[in-house]
């Protein structure tokens, strides 16, 4: 019995040393296995945590700037620096910038550099104060004055970085103070300045987190030094670590790994079970983590409001494109669109509004491009496309006209029909084409030419365009010369003729330039770049001055003025006129604005009210170019417009026999049913005179009567004139 009793306690033994074994080498691997996932765990949620707060410390040196120029770029900011206004400037920039912003440091720098207001934790300080930042800070205001001075177009250029000052880690921003309006003049790169010094302080640390959602943390200038925090470096644009962003790191792994550690004591079936759970439970944490992984990559790289790719997507995707082009592949094609009349859409019905016609234009870009093509949103109104085009510009141009019609139809958008367009520029590239910025310049110019042309059009880039964007250039930089320096603008007068052609009844306004070096430059190179830089409100107000001192000294006879649609949107534009009438002399009655179809056409609402207040102050409307645009009866009825210029287009054929005079004859029969005046322009020849006076035409005006005279000859000839009427009676 003791042998088999004994053979039976090996027996158990053995199967209890086995049962141990194999539940010891379970709860080992089990454990073990419990250890790696949590430590894997750890390790990925650390990581998106990290990635999530450099994106948070990156953000920062754009959010700084956005802020300082929701100040800096005014009419008043610029008055009251250039006037050390410092009570204005304690409450628009030190008080508001450090209670709203938390700004802790604010400085107003005159042209010359000089301190012209200097705040600390939004009190005023003497603006002395700001000499003991000046040597840390210098080298950002002349980097900005360098930038300022080489110009821009659409937005001011800004300094932002991270550094250490009084051996505190902090961001320092720089930027123009500009005028909003452009009234306010001031010389490129002799701005005032603006500068903001933000103390990454535990009150920032706090702003960072809510804005940007991130982990709990603060900024330090050492490393941590708390076991188990984690720290991100914080480093200036030239790669040096000015301080750290420490914060405890979530731990997801390590907790769940505390959860299940009670499980061990249970029994192996139990155990066993458990060990399924937990690794059910494990793979639906690692995929939570790995689609929130996704979805932060997803995140980064697509617009929010379209769901397509956004700038950085696209960049990545073409960089990718153009390094696997080869000489057997199909051409690729860039095509850069960009919305028209958008603002328009943005100003009358909100921002809402803008926000889903934006999403609609994408749905409707998506049914048009074709499968592998890449349809990403820039920014704002921009989309681009790529596309491999096998049969060259001919397809791109197909795909083109495809987007420009499917656009041009009307978008309901809350409610209302939203029209807009779109201009396209687009450039092909070859097997040899690897520089993606120079393709993205190129389809930029492009674009301008599409815009510059009509708008709601595509244009396909060619080496011309370099040059002609270089001409722009140079016609911009004179043109702003010219206005700040006398002597090279100058106003023509067209003499307006009566019904008999013998009479004159007043002259259209028209600017003229002559170049020191270029000689005289025609009106045709350089309006449009002058309306496309916001140039053309002081060319305006230019030639309507000359105008009204012109029809001052002849009271009684019409002076017509072209008015531009950014004079119209310029909400202070009539109050102008008036001031301007009533320096000069001139009566209203004898003033007459020219506005065209499309002024009507895009900025209905604003051209009404405006031309509603000249004529309560007697001021004259005439709609100029009648007939080239979208000319329609309800124009005439709708709008209280005294004129309508027949376009010298139809003039010319009259007598020609190509058809234009039943036309001419439909508008000049319309106008007088109306009770409104007719005036024929571009008259060259006798028998169109003969045949406009036949049907009816109120007023003449061209190269039969007169060219354009220079203020003295057209004093000379009304005075004689006057002279002849006085001797025949």
């Amino acid at each position: 019995m003791s042998t088999r009793i004994k053979s039976r306690r090996t027996l158990s033994m053995l199967v209890m040393a086995t049962f141990l074994v194999v539940f010891a080498s379970t709860a080992l691997i089990f454990g073990g296995f419990l250890l790696w996932s949590a430590g894997q765990i750890d390790a990925d949620a650390l990581q998106r945590q990290t990635l999530s707060i450099r994106h948070a410390v990156e953000a920062q040196l754009g959010t700084v700037p956005r802020q300082q120029q929701s100040v800096a770029i005014r009419d008043d900011t610029v008055i009251a620096a250039r006037d050390h206004d410092t009570a204005r400037l304690a409450t628009d920039i030190g008080k508001w910038m450090f209670s709203y912003f938390g700004h802790d440091e604010s400085y107003v720098l005159s042209s010359d550099d000089a301190p012209a207001y200097a705040a600390i934790a939004g009190r005023t300080q003497p603006p002395a104060a700001f000499e003991k930042r000046r040597n840390v800070l210098q080298p950002f205001i002349g980097a900005l004055r360098s930038a300022a001075s080489a110009g821009y177009v659409d937005e001011p250029p800004y300094i932002a970085d991270y550094l250490q000052i009084d051996s505190r880690p902090a961001i320092i921003s720089v930027t123009p103070i500009i005028s909003d309006s452009g009234n306010v003049g001031q010389p490129a790169g002799r701005e005032a300045v603006l500068v903001s010094v933000v103390y990454l302080d535990a009150e920032f640390g706090r702003r960072m987190i809510d804005h940007n959602m991130t982990g709990i943390g603060r900024f330090s200038t050492g490393r941590a030094t708390t076991p188990g925090e984690a720290a991100f470096p914080v480093q200036s644009r030239s790669g040096r670590i000015v301080g750290f962003f420490e914060w405890q790191p979530y731990r997801p792994g390590s907790d769940l790994l505390q959860r299940t550690v009670a499980a061990a004591g249970l029994t192996l079936v139990i155990f066993a079970l458990l060990v399924l759970v937990l690794m059910h439970r494990l793979r639906r944490a690692l995929d939570a983590l790995e689609h929130k992984r996704r979805d932060a990559e997803r995140q980064a790289s697509e617009d929010p409001l379209t769901g397509l790719p956004n700038r950085l997507s696209f960049d990545r995707e073409f960089e990718a494109r153009l390094g696997s082009l080869k000489l057997r592949d199909a051409p690729l094609a860039l095509l850069m669109l960009d919305l028209d009349r958008f603002k328009q859409v943005n100003d009358t019905l909100g921002h809402n509004a803008g926000d889903e016609l934006i999403r609609s234009v994408a749905d409707r870009l998506r049914q048009i491009v074709e499968p592998g093509d890449i349809l990403a949103r820039l920014g704002g109104d921009e989309f681009a496309i790529l596309h491999y085009c096998y049969s060259g510009s001919v397809e791109v141009s197909a795909l083109a006209s495809r987007i420009v019609d499917a656009i041009a139809r009307p978008f309901r958008v809350l409610g209302s029909d939203a029209f807009v367009g779109v201009s396209i520029g687009f450039v092909i590239a070859g097997a040899t084409d690897h520089d993606s910025r120079e393709l993205s310049r190129k389809a930029d110019i492009a674009l301008y030419e599409a815009k510059s042309g009509g708008r709601n059009r595509a244009a396909i880039y060619e080496e011309e365009m370099d040059e002609l964007v270089q001409g722009r250039h140079t016609i911009e930089a004179e043109l702003r010369e010219a206005l700040r320096v006398p002597g090279q603008l100058w106003v023509a007068f067209q003499p307006l003729c009566s019904q008999t052609g013998s009479t004159i009844v007043g002259a259209e306004a028209l600017v003229r330039w002559t170049h020191p070096r270029l000689g005289n430059i025609a009106p045709a190179r350089f309006i449009g770049i002058a309306e496309s830089t916001g140039l053309i409100e002081p060319l305006g107000e230019f030639v309507l001055r000359r105008a009204a001192q012109f029809g001052a000294r002849w009271p009684g006879r019409t002076v017509a003025v072209n008015i531009s649609p950014a004079q119209l949107r310029n909400p202070g534009f009539a109050e102008r006129v008036f001031d301007i009438l009533a320096e000069t002399g001139m009566a209203p009655a004898d003033l007459e604005m020219e506005i065209t179809e499309s002024i009507l056409l895009e900025h209905e609402a604003m051209a009404l009210d405006a031309i509603r207040s000249f004529r309560e102050a007697g001021v004259r409307i005439a709609l100029d170019d009648f007939g080239t645009g979208y000319s329609s009866l309800n124009y005439l009825k709708r709008y209280p417009v005294d004129r309508i210029k027949i376009d010298r287009s139809f003039v010319s054929q009259l007598g020609t026999g190509e058809g234009s005079e039943p036309i001419v004859q439909a508008m000049v029969t319309l106008a007088h049913a109306l009770g409104i005046e007719v005036t024929a322009e571009g008259v060259e020849t006798q028998e169109q005179f003969r045949i406009l006076a036949a049907m009816g035409c109120n007023t003449f005006q061209g190269f039969l009567f007169s060219a354009p005279l220079t203020v003295g000859d057209m004093a000379t000839l009304l005075t004689d004139a006057a002279q002849a009427v006085a001797e025949v009676a």
